[in-house]
């Protein structure tokens, strides 16, 4: 079956690798315009929008640092300047865990970094896109989470867990509250995914480990996300807002 987006204009925050890049390139693949947002990595997402741009798809690549209200309305303003648009679709995929601490180590830095990074981009983009989707009378809001907002994830990952956490309830609240104007907001929540920045706090022997206990029996790949991303954002879902979408192999069952 064939899902378009023809026309459609997505952000994706956190395009530049990964399961951001495999989302730009399965969105933009089903005809959407896509704006990829990257902070460190301009190759990547100069990357992805020439695998777009090469299979025929639309694509800018565009920096901004998610921790700054200030750029990320700029970064709405500049996207929708420069396809001549307002956005669609917002797919807030940006995040990191970038190191594992102890809750005895933590530091307030650490706390406002992973917050920041991982909440507040969701909460302060999505706060910017509203209101041309409000005019519109419909728009479509795809969260990022994690498998770690319901398991509490491993040892030293408290904030990031608790940041996804909160993604997951603030995904709700949100879709009531602007269902009336004609807006979906849902979320998915990745297992174990490869090919991601996670992978360098995974020996072998852990790997295996971890897909011993996943009853798929594999680790799943960027691609498995960006086709939720897809079904989420598409009319086939016309009827699903609120909800968290798990894909973890089996990892986790409601």
């Amino acid at each position: 079956m064939n899902i378009h987006l023809d026309g459609q204009l997505v952000l994706v925050t956190g395009g530049s690798g990964g399961i951001g890049s495999a989302i730009a390139e399965r969105l933009a693949s089903s005809g959407a315009i896509v704006a990829v947002h990257y902070f460190r990595n301009k190759e990547g997402a100069d990357e992805t929008v020439r695998m777009i741009r090469e299979a025929g798809g639309k694509a800018e690549s565009f920096h901004a640092d998610l921790t700054a209200i200030d750029q990320m309305n700029t970064l709405v303003i500049q996207v929708q300047t420069a396809f001549g648009a307002s956005i669609d679709i917002l797919v807030n995929n940006a995040g990191q865990m970038s190191r594992r601490t102890p809750l005895i180590e933590l530091t307030e830095d650490d706390y406002n970094e992973m917050l920041n990074v991982n909440f507040k981009s969701c909460v302060f983009l999505s706060q910017a896109v509203l209101p041309a989707m409000i005019a519109k009378g419909r728009g479509n809001i795809v969260n990022i989470a994690s498998l770690a907002a319901v398991s509490g994830g491993g040892p030293g990952v408290a904030m990031y867990a608790a940041a996804k956490g909160a993604m997951l309830t603030f995904t709700k609240n949100i879709a009531k509250e602007y269902a009336s104007k004609g807006i979906r907001v849902n979320a998915i929540s990745p297992g174990v995914i490869a090919n991601t920045s996670n992978d360098r706090f995974k020996t072998e022997e852990i790997r295996k480990f971890i897909i011993d206990g996943i009853p798929l029996g594999r680790e799943g790949l960027p691609e498995d996300v960006a086709d939720g991303v897809l079904f989420l954002a598409s009319d086939l879902s016309s009827f699903i807002t609120g909800e968290t979408l798990e894909i973890n192999g089996g990892m986790y069952m409601r």
